[in-house]
């Protein structure tokens, strides 16, 4: 797996960045009347048709259960990520999900057995003050945190499990891993759809053609870049590059979506950002 060359940390930089900015074109559905969950399904729903081409059948065989498990995780971290950023305060959402140090750490060890060291012990420990800051400090022992803020925790979560198996299963192709979380984003959001989450929004057709184009244009090819430059190049540089990521949401949003943070809030995320460069660090050393 080489780590030097250009190709893949270009590819990882513009995914990290779409990402990133993910939040205008949602934004932007929104406001064209596009509800949450009917906008994931139809997304990711087009994302997972548009892979159907490249998928490879026989490089999974015996392979079902990781691939339903990235599509339970995969899946619900790609609904829950979409949708709050789609009704809450963007920053504070892309702040919260970057507790990724804390879950990849704690579902490493639990599942992949893998050490937490000092280095690793010190960003967990920012990771929980930084996020106790964001929700509000002492607020939040008062029940002080929005369903948006509950989506963007969980949503890291559940892609913290999706990664474990990523890494776990590297002999499954990265077509086949992605179109399972497409997969899984789809169903999850039709069963939600079906059990009356969120009624199915009246709007024409060319609206819905922008949704699918969305998905197939934005989500699935940040998808595949983010897979395949972290397949790609080492672990602990990956990690680096993706916290792009979390800077590219957090500055555009102050720039162009004129969102503030509270000092608390700036403080929290600072720390959060320091952990997930202790655990991207502690991979290159």
């Amino acid at each position: 797996m080489g780590g030097n060359g250009p190709g893949p940390v270009a590819v990882l930089l513009a995914a990290s960045v779409a990402w990133g900015l993910s939040w205008l074109p949602l934004k932007h559905l929104g406001a064209m009347g596009v509800s949450g969950v009917p906008l994931v399904l139809v997304a990711c729903g087009a994302g997972a048709l548009a892979m159907l081409p490249f998928l490879r059948s026989g490089a999974t065989r015996g392979e079902g259960r990781y691939l339903a498990g990235i599509a339970l995780f995969g899946g619900y971290a790609n609904l829950a990520f979409a949708t709050a950023m789609l009704y809450g305060e963007v920053a504070r959402v892309m702040v919260l999900f970057y507790l990724l140090p804390v879950w990849g750490v704690l579902g490493g060890r639990v599942f992949l057995g893998e050490p937490i060291d000092r280095a690793r012990w010190t960003a967990l420990g920012l990771a929980v003050t930084g996020a106790f800051l964001v929700l509000g400090g002492p607020e939040v022992l008062r029940g002080a945190v929005s369903w948006p803020d509950v989506l963007a925790v969980t949503c890291g979560i559940a892609f913290s499990l999706n990664n474990i198996i990523f890494r776990a299963r590297q002999g499954i192709p990265v077509a086949n891993k992605v179109a399972a979380m497409f997969v899984g984003c789809a169903v999850i959001a039709g069963s939600l759809v079906g059990l009356g989450a969120q009624p199915w929004p009246g709007i024409d057709a060319t609206t819905w053609g922008w949704v699918a184009a969305f998905g197939v244009g934005w989500l699935l090819l940040a998808s595949l870049g983010t897979q395949w430059g972290v397949t790609h190049m080492e672990a602990g540089r990956a990690s680096i590059l993706i916290i792009l990521e979390l800077v590219t949401a957090v500055v555009s949003a102050t720039l162009i979506g004129g969102e503030t943070m509270s000092p608390g809030e700036w403080t929290g995320g600072a720390l959060i950002l320091a952990a997930a460069v202790i655990e991207a660090r502690r991979s290159v050393d």
